[in-house]
């Protein structure tokens, strides 16, 4: 059975291996490079590479889900003479045709928006609007909820449908806006997608729909980062993902943890166990909370960008790109490990977790805030920033 998740994840980075020097060769000739940006928006120095990796990721997961899918409603003789492994869960996939529709769907709204943004820069807001719009249809279309337990206690799920929409629509943003160096949105997606791969395998029910398609992503990620992680000493990217390729990363990683079935009432763990999405993605989300705040304090929107995000801090600190990229990886790499484990720990435990990763934030903070202070316009590193 854990071939059934092998094999899709090699089956995606695969894709994401062949796609991608594609796209990126088109993206050169058609000159797709990155934009100017919104009014008032701070960017890095221009540099000749094409922000078309996040097309050869759309493809590499949706492929790939659109074919299991047809195989499994069409052709299930097919897909079982190729994965035998996948056999027993056939019917499974059939039963969540709707919910892999609406997926599917939801993931193609924010590519399209994601490649219009990539042409020519969208308002916030509008961006903002299309992403809680996507996040109410993947709710609502779905019946996905966080804390259904509220429910009897607020007269209905109207709170929990709330708070579910929220969490999408901020997690999206916060790996869109995680996406300013080179080979950090898609690296930490395969950091925080692992574990969340595991968790999913390792519950008492497995939930082998999810753990398909964290393994989809975690593949083409490892595909398109071959090309777009600052190596030494060939220097940094050669393709960047854009919007298009960040959005869908956030939704992703957004939906599938609400699908998953963290809180089992037959394990050790208590309730706390629900936090652990919130442990894994500790880092990307006090980046975009801290950069929000820095942009507030500055009187600008937080939704126009600049080059205050966690890793130019880093950078200004004294790191190099590619040092405050691994930075970040190791980070979440330890606030991630903490979650795995937090749905089998014991009530009296489960604190020290919340406190282990509030530490590391808290330390994170103390290092990168004795950094040279947020400027309107601070000297730009050689990289680009989309959040």
């Amino acid at each position: 059975m854990l071939g059934a998740v092998l094999i899709p994840i090699g089956v995606a980075m695969a894709l994401a291996l062949a796609l991608t020097p594609y796209f990126r060769a088109v993206g050169l000739r058609r000159g797709l490079l990155d934009t100017p940006g919104v009014p008032g928006q701070i960017k890095a120095e221009k540099r000749y590479v094409p922000n078309t990796g996040g097309i050869a990721i759309f493809y590499a997961i949706t492929l790939s889900i659109s074919t299991v899918l047809y195989l499994a409603s069409v052709r299930p003789g097919w897909l079982t003479e190729f994965v035998p492994s996948a056999s027993p869960f056939i019917w499974g996939i059939r039963d969540q045709t709707w919910t892999i529709l609406i997926f599917l769907a939801c993931l193609a709204t924010l590519h399209v928006l994601g490649r219009f943004d990539d042409r020519r820069p969208l308002g916030p807001y509008l961006k903002l609007a299309v992403m809680l719009g996507v996040s109410a249809l993947a709710v609502i279309g779905t019946g996905s909820r966080l804390f259904t337990f509220l429910d009897p206690h607020v007269g209905g799920p109207w709170l929990s449908i709330l708070i579910t929409i929220l969490w999408i629509g901020v997690v999206t943003n916060a790996m869109n806006f995680l996406d300013n160096m080179d080979g950090l949105s898609a690296g930490v997606t395969v950091i925080a997608g692992g574990c969340f791969l595991w968790a999913t395998l390792a519950a008492l029910n497995p939930q082998w729909f999810v753990a398909g398609c964290l393994a989809l992503l975690i593949g083409a990620c490892l595909g398109f980062l071959v090309f777009n992680f600052p190596r030494k000493p060939h220097g940094g990217a050669t393709v960047f993902m854009g919007d298009s390729g960040s959005l869908l990363l956030g939704f992703c990683l957004a939906f599938l943890t609400v699908r998953t079935t963290f809180y089992d009432p037959l394990s050790a763990g208590g309730w706390y166990a629900v936090l652990m999405p919130l442990v894994v993605l500790a880092v990307p989300l006090y980046d975009f909370a801290s950069v929000c705040v820095i942009r507030l304090r500055a009187g600008r929107s937080p939704f126009v960008g600049d080059l205050n995000h966690l890793s130019h801090r880093l950078v200004r600190r004294g790191l190099s790109r590619r040092d405050a990229v691994i930075v970040i990886y190791g980070l979440t790499g330890i606030t991630a490990m903490s979650g795995i484990g937090l749905s089998s720990l014991e009530p009296w435990k489960a604190p020290l977790v919340g406190a282990q990763v509030l530490l590391v934030l808290v330390v994170m903070a103390m290092f990168e805030g004795r950094a040279v202070e947020p400027a309107a316009n601070p000297a730009p590193p050689r990289e680009r920033t989309d959040g």
